[in-house]
């Protein structure tokens, strides 16, 4: 049985649900591969921004007015850094959500000397991957500054071993410390206390698209697509989803490419079966509960 599925996102998840759907295995390609390489040849790739899901008829609307139909979709439109608040962000601060702004931050960071202070906000682990990675590579002071406590989603023993990495590798860390505006050469904490920097870093809050909230599919609170353990949409049998844009039954996965690339795998898995006319399996994530 052929049946047309349609994958929302070329992020982790998408990525290795089409490669999956094609029987492929992931390669470890380089981080800047197309996706001429990256895909299977058969995958026909579309670009756009879907504006709307209509699941009642199987169809997708794109931002440019054209239509896409389909009988399986799998809604893997992963997450996104939020628009930053802090005064000054857009003129002065470099994000790493997106690949243009690694290479606009590479730039800047290939400017400043060995003295430079790189102040990086955010104490997730975006902001703790990226603090520990320049200051491994870089002879620059690197400054770690978050409103609440570094890695606050995991335990004690994990929090204390991350702050002991960090300080061994130099980093400089203020917590609890709302960050309010950033200039060219320092940053402004609340209560009017700056701290010195040269290139500011945002890995601040991630969040979701509004797609599934605003085609009237059932989200959580955060606006993640709502699916059962097999990834099934509830109210849609023929949507599935994968990435950090779902909520995975009662499961509290982080946002991170160690939760999207098997739940994309399992996404494909689960289309594959229902092309079989097999009963799907529950995601792995359960068995580790």
């Amino acid at each position: 049985m052929s049946a047309h599925v349609v994958i929302i996102g070329a992020g982790y998840a998408g990525v290795m649900a089409v490669k999956r759907l094609h029987q492929m295995i992931a390669a470890g390609y380089d981080a800047t591969v197309s996706f001429d390489r990256a895909l299977p040849r058969a995958a026909h790739r579309v670009f756009g921004e879907v504006t709307t899901i209509e699941a009642a008829l199987g169809r997708l609307t794109l931002d440019d007015g054209s239509v896409l139909d389909y009988d399986y979709l799998v809604y893997a439109v992963g997450s996104r850094q939020l628009p930053s608040t802090i005064a000054g962000a857009d003129e002065h601060g470099f994000g790493v959500a997106e690949f243009e702004d690694t290479v606009r931050l590479s730039s800047r960071l290939a400017t400043l000397d060995e003295k430079a202070v790189v102040c990086v906000v955010g104490g997730g682990l975006t902001g703790i991957e990226t603090a520990a990675e320049l200051a491994e590579q870089r002879s620059s002071r690197i400054t770690l500054v978050t409103g609440g406590i570094v890695a606050p989603d995991l335990s004690e023993h994990a929090r204390s071993a991350i702050l002991r990495t960090l300080t061994d590798l130099g980093v400089d860390i203020v917590t609890e410390s709302r960050l309010t505006r950033i200039d060219g050469s320092s940053c402004e904490l609340a209560g009017g206390v700056r701290v010195e920097a040269d290139c500011t870093i945002l890995a601040t809050e991630f969040g979701v698209p509004e797609l599934a909230r605003r085609s009237g599919l059932p989200v959580d609170d955060l606006g993640r697509l709502k699916v059962d353990d097999r990834l099934e949409c509830s109210s849609h049998p023929n949507i599935f989803g994968a990435g950090d844009g779902v909520a995975v039954g009662d499961l509290s996965l982080r946002m991170s490419c160690q939760a999207a690339i098997p739940l994309g795998v399992h996404a494909a898995e689960t289309i594959l079966h229902r092309l079989e006319g097999s009963a799907p399996r529950r995601s792995l994530f359960h068995s580790w509960t």
